[in-house]
Order: structure tokens, then C-alpha cells, then sequence
């Protein structure tokens, strides 16, 4: 039953939240916290319908929305996963490099984060190409268990007010302060994945078939909403030990960007108030949790991001309309298009590298933010076709939660 729900919420906790909360809990405190909870559970709705159309019809969403609706659901996807691809993969690599240095104890010139951004994009490559399903997830299964673990342990021995941290958690409001409504968008956006809310079918057909059975549909669909609401509970409970471990540390340097204009130091900047406070131990622990965390969401990127190209190539009829009609499913390793793709999200953002670290993760983050929308409105539209999900189609709480997710996002974008 368990599974995919926490490879979603591994994919989505390493840059989103380590790095988009950290640099968010430094500028606006425990008051943002409220944005963590709202981004998990608009992923967890949106998530949520994925599933069913997954189970309903058996296909990924791009492979049968291809087959539904035409090419232009393929074209529209590509177009937006482009740009996606140098972000979010320098975004990625950015955060790699940086608790990887951080964690051997060398200072992180340019050379030296191109060369450990490398290494990890190639463990990403390699895992990808050749580990399968199974090794993947036992993977992110011992990265969750650790990150979960330091976070969580760290964020009690900041000792954070619990009443204020109650009050960030009960009464949505944005401090004022400069740039926290774009920061603001970028926590909701980061915390528990964007575009690779998609690879939950892929990863559902993928956990059933190594577990050796196949569950009936409502079955299937009990089992991948449990599954999902212990993921996005990780998730939230992760994203707001990290805004109360920023928030503490950072408290002094509040809205002056005191950690933001340490760059790519982030991690370490967090790291060593952590050790002064609590002790040399707590030092290595967040370092070592940090990397397990940005770690996992580069090989779940890495792992999924290059069948949902593949999906999208042949959903817009580029490979001819015969790989439009039949999908094929399978590894990375075993796909042309896949393997380019990886090969180019493993490589192209490299050239990230010489910006600024926070500039990077809140350009991750903002941009993403713009695909849950995107989703909610295909999810509202096609779910609600009886002809395609049968008993499965959207029903009053599912349209109502779509709505809002939309109605949110609107909000957000006005000025």
C-alpha cells in the first residue's frame, strides 16, 4: 500500500522545501508556516486525481489524454517542460553540490560545485539507466528515513515559541516585508513536487507490478489516497520543521536577507548557527540530512522526469501516430527518447552553476508553482467525463477542491 505516495513527497521535499523553506523561514519567520500546510494539501487534491485517472483508465495522464484528446495535449506539456528542465535541473544540481561540499568540509568555489554537482547528477544517471524499480525505491526509502529524522530532531532543538508557531500555522497571513509575497509563492510552489505530481500514475503501475498483484479499482484507489495522505503529511510536517529551523537560526538577519546573501552557503549558513546553538553534533546531523533530502529528489527527478517527455512525445504525434496509439511502458533504460532526455536534464543545467543559489530556488520554486494550476484545470475538465472514468469521475468534494486550488493560485497572481 505504501510506496509511491512517499516517492512523491522524496521527489518533492529536497530543493522545494530544504531550500525554498529555509530561505523563506529566514526572511518572514514562523508566520509563512501556514503556506507549507496549504501547498501539501493543493498537492495532495490534485495528486489525488491523478490516481484516479490512473486507475480509471490504466494509462498515465499524458498517454491517455493523448489518445483523447490530440497532440496538443503532448505540444502544451514539451512547451512547458523546457524551461522546467534547466531550472528545476539546475536548481537540483545547485543543492547537490552545495551539501555535498558542505558535508566533506570544503569551501564551495565554482570549480568544486560543478564538479560534486556532476557526481550526483551521474549517480542520478546511472541509478536511472540501471537500478530499476525496486533498488529506486529502497532508496528514497532510507533518504526519507534519514531526512525526516535530522529535520525534525533539529527543529525541536531550536526550542521555536509554540504559540507563535501555532499562529503561523492557523491564521494565513504574509508578513510585510520585501519580496515575501514572491517567496510566499514559492514555498506553496516547492513543498511536495510540481510537474512530478504526474509521475504518481507511473509510479503506482510500477509499485503494483514488483508487489506481484493487481488490486481491483476501488481497491487500487483506497490504497493510493492512504498512500498519498501519509506522503503529503511528511511532506507538510518536513516543510515546517525546516521554516522553524531558518526561522530560528535566522532571526537576528529577519527580512535583510541575513542567510539569502550567503548564496549557495545556505545549508551551511543554517548548519553552523545550528552547531552554536545546540552543538558541533547537531552541526553534522543537518548537514547529513540536507543531503539525503536534495539527494533523493535529484534521483526522483532523474528517474521520472524523462518517461513523462516520453509520454508527451508520443501523446503530440511526433513519433508518428502509431507510438501515439501504443505506449510503451518500461524503464528509462529502454527508451530512446527517455534516455536523451536524461542525458540532457543530467548535463544542460550545469551551465547553472554560476548563479546565485537563491535565485535559482526561488525561480524553482515560482515556476513550478504555475503547473499545480495548470493540472487542477485539466484534472477538473477531464475527470468529470463519465465516458473515460467511469465511477471514477470527478465528484462534488473533488470538483469543489479543484475549484479552490484554482481559485487560490488567482488569487496569488493578482497584484
Amino acid at each position: 500500500m505504501i510506496g509511491p505516495g512517499l516517492l512523491v513527497a522524496a521527489t518533492g521535499v529536497g530543493a522545494g522545501d530544504l531550500a525554498t523553506a529555509g530561505f523563506s523561514g529566514s526572511r518572514l519567520g514562523l508566520a509563512i508556516c501556514w503556506a507549507v500546510v496549504v501547498g501539501a494539501l493543493l498537492k495532495f487534491v490534485v495528486t489525488e486525481g491523478v490516481a484516479r485517472w490512473q486507475v480509471a483508465t490504466g494509462e498515465t495522464l499524458l498517454a491517455g489524454l493523448g489518445r483523447r484528446i490530440g497532440p496538443i495535449a503532448g505540444i502544451v506539456f514539451l512547451l512547458y517542460a523546457a524551461p522546467w528542465l534547466v531550472i528545476t535541473g539546475g536548481a537540483l544540481i545547485s543543492a547537490c553540490a552545495a551539501t555535498t561540499l558542505a558535508l566533506l568540509g570544503v569551501e564551495a568555489t565554482t570549480p568544486l560545485r560543478a564538479l560534486a554537482g556532476g557526481a550526483c547528477s551521474t549517480l542520478g544517471v546511472l541509478v536511472a539507466l540501471r537500478g530499476g524499480y525496486k533498488l529506486f525505491e529502497r532508496i528514497m526509502a532510507i533518504c526519507v528515513g534519514l531526512m525526516f529524522l535530522v529535520v525534525i530532531v533539529s527543529a525541536g532543538a531550536t526550542r521555536p515559541d509554540l504559540g507563535e508557531l501555532a499562529r503561523g500555522l492557523l491564521v494565513p497571513r504574509i508578513p510585510p516585508v520585501e519580496g515575501a509575497l514572491p517567496w510566499t509563492v514559492a514555498l506553496i510552489g516547492g513543498v511536495g513536487g510540481t510537474l512530478t505530481i504526474l509521475c504518481y500514475g507511473a509510479w503506482m503501475r510500477d509499485h503494483t507490478a514488483a508487489g506481484g498483484h493487481t488490486p481491483d479499482a476501488r481497491t487500487a484507489l483506497r490504497c493510493a489516497r492512504i498512500d498519498l495522505a501519509l506522503g503529503y503529511a511528511v511532506t507538510a510536517v518536513f516543510g515546517v520543521a525546516m521554516v522553524v529551523i531558518a526561522s530560528g537560526v535566522g532571526a537576528e538577519g529577519r527580512g535583510s536577507g541575513l542567510i539569502e546573501g550567503r548564496g549557495s552557503g545556505l545549508i551551511v549558513a543554517l548548519a553552523d548557527r545550528l552547531g552554536e546553538g545546540v552543538g558541533p553534533w547537531a552541526r553534522l546531523a543537518f548537514i547529513a540530512g540536507a543531503w539525503a533530502a536534495v539527494l533523493s529528489s535529484l534521483l526522483g527527478v532523474w528517474q521520472a522526469f524523462p518517461m513523462l517527455v516520453s509520454d508527451a512525445v508520443r501523446a503530440s504525434g511526433l513519433l508518428g501516430t502509431d507510438a501515439r496509439r501504443a505506449h510503451p511502458a518500461g524503464s528509462t533504460g529502454k527508451d530512446p527518447v527517455a534516455i536523451a532526455t536524461l542525458l540532457c536534464i543530467a548535463t544542460l543545467p550545469m551551465l547553472t552553476l554560476v548563479l546565485d543559489f537563491a535565485t535559482i530556488q526561488r525561480a524553482y520554486g515560482v515556476y513550478g508553482a504555475t503547473f499545480v494550476p495548470l493540472l487542477a484545470l485539466t484534472l477538473l475538465i477531464t475527470n468529470r467525463r463519465t465516458a473515460w472514468l467511469g465511477e471514477h469521475r470527478n465528484g462534488p468534494i473533488a470538483s469543489i477542491a479543484l475549484v479552490l486550488t484554482l481559485a487560490f493560485f488567482a488569487y496569488l497572481a493578482l497584484p
